[in-house]
């Protein structure tokens, strides 16, 4: 594939892909998701300015910290269109992520540090389960892995029960 030159001003869908290294179907996706946008020649062929490289970079270092599509479009949207984001629009938008990064941080910390005692509830450390939910006393909080949900394993647990499993009552 050819370089397109630094000044052209619109990208094929190859050029783009090439130069991003994200797959034409990606950016397919991206584009059904509202993320980028191009236009259609007389052959309809699609056309890109030269800024979505830089939002599919960003779109791929959002993705790479864990945000969710919705997040990134609702970001991208706040950028003025047909310019290349900047340092200080990166700079903005990050920061409104930066408590629910150090949250999933600080969660991913804690399920590292228990691994060490369980194997993700298979059980075969019952004694010492952080994840056991004695008559399921969990589910009333919502579903899914409630002590993995919340911002503390010792918090989930209901006052004066104990952590471990009781044989056939985990669960």
């Amino acid at each position: 594939m050819e370089h397109p030159r630094w000044d052209a001003g619109e990208l094929t869908v190859g050029q783009v892909a090439a130069r991003s290294g994200v797959a034409v179907s990606a950016l397919h996706f991206y584009e059904a998701k509202g993320l980028i946008r191009s236009r259609r020649t007389a052959g309809n062929q699609r056309r890109y300015t030269r800024d979505v490289l830089r939002r599919v970079a960003f779109i791929r270092v959002s993705q790479r910290v864990g945000l969710p599509l919705s997040q990134i479009r609702e970001a991208l949207a706040r950028l003025p269109d047909e310019r290349t984001p900047t340092r200080m629009d990166w700079a903005r938008l990050s920061a409104s992520w930066r408590s629910e990064l150090d949250a999933r941080i600080e969660q991913l910390q804690r399920l590292r540090d228990d691994l060490t005692d369980c194997i993700g509830c298979g059980c075969l450390s019952l004694s010492r389960c952080r994840l056991s939910n004695l008559y399921d006393r969990l589910g009333e909080q919502g579903p899914g892995p409630r002590r993995l949900l919340t911002e503390t394993a010792a918090s989930a647990a209901p006052a004066g029960e104990p952590d471990a499993c009781d044989g056939d009552q985990c669960g």
